[in-house]
């Protein structure tokens, strides 16, 4: 980890596509790996997706990758402190608007697996599923981007497809470096599980997520995702098969090659998956142990 993060091009823009470029915040930790990928998109009258933490470093990477064009909009995918809040620094530098999921900042019931909420996000509008916004003729380097909500990671996440490149700006979603974690409250894996099969469904060519490198075979990820979230419910079960556990104690099992400063993050993905299981009358709880319903 630390070679690839003293590799990684902190503050520089990175051309990923004619119409696409990224810029490398320093955050980088064992949930954001080299830390948060902030997108800029078209050709001189430009959006920002995910701003990213409020770091004076980035804001000025980002207004220097794009001057002498005009930031027009910013998108936020979801409103983990790690991607949004820098919307409010970067508004005020260049007057765009700012788009995107519902505000949502809720206290913290558990260890973080990301970072906290961002209580200073108010968008100028909420964008629903399928709105669309245009920037601009193509020819000019401008650019279409539509709303697609992703609930899962978090209740108001979005991703963002960009029309004229048949790419998907897949947020925490889909991630190219690790699955997602899904934490409740808030996070939920029956919705997660729905918003993978939605992207299953779409003919996208490329997703670039916030952290990790762009996603070339975009499919053929989701369904290994979809069949790594099977797998996990089905490690529960099987562990269960022996009686009444607490989640710790299938943690340890099901995570024993992991780092174990990741477990109590895996807890919240495994406290998901009971909670599902629940809702379908597979498992119960009794105070702190999941066993299989009668």
């Amino acid at each position: 980890m630390k070679a690839a993060i003293d590799a990684a091009p902190y503050g520089a823009s990175e051309r990923v596509s004619p119409l696409v470029r990224r810029v490398l915040a320093r955050n980088p930790s064992p949930f954001t790996f080299l830390g948060t990928g902030t997108y800029i998109v078209g050709n001189g009258k430009v959006a920002v997706i995910d701003p990213g933490p409020d770091e004076g470093d980035h804001l000025d990477a980002i207004l220097a990758a794009t001057k002498g064009e005009t930031i027009s909009h910013i998108f936020v995918t979801h409103t983990h402190r790690d991607h949004s809040p820098l919307a409010v620094r970067l508004k005020a530098e260049t007057g765009a608007r700012v788009l995107g999921c519902a505000p949502l900042a809720l206290e913290d019931d558990g260890p973080r697996t990301d970072a906290a909420f961002d209580t200073t996000y108010a968008p100028d509008a909420v964008l629903a599923h399928g709105a669309v916004v245009p920037g601009g003729a193509w020819a000019d380097g401008g650019w279409t981007l539509e709303a697609v909500h992703t609930p899962g990671h978090t209740s108001n996440h979005l991703c963002f497809a960009l029309h004229e490149e048949k790419a998907l700006f897949t947020g925490d979603h889909v991630m190219g470096w690790s699955t997602s974690v899904v934490t409740p409250p808030d996070g939920d894996m029956r919705d997660y599980m729905n918003s993978l099969k939605l992207l299953q469904g779409r003919d996208d060519r490329i997703y670039y997520p916030t952290h990790g490198e762009p996603v070339t075979e975009p499919q053929r990820l989701v369904r290994g995702y979809i069949a790594h979230r099977r797998q996990r419910e089905g490690q529960i079960l099987r562990l269960l098969d022996s009686g009444p556990k607490a989640i710790p104690d299938l943690v340890a099992s099901m995570y024993a090659a992991v780092d174990p400063r990741l477990h109590p993050a895996a807890g919240r993905s495994v406290l998901a998956h009971l909670i599902d299981l629940e809702t379908r009358g597979v498992v119960s709880a009794a105070g702190d142990l999941w066993e299989k319903a009668a």
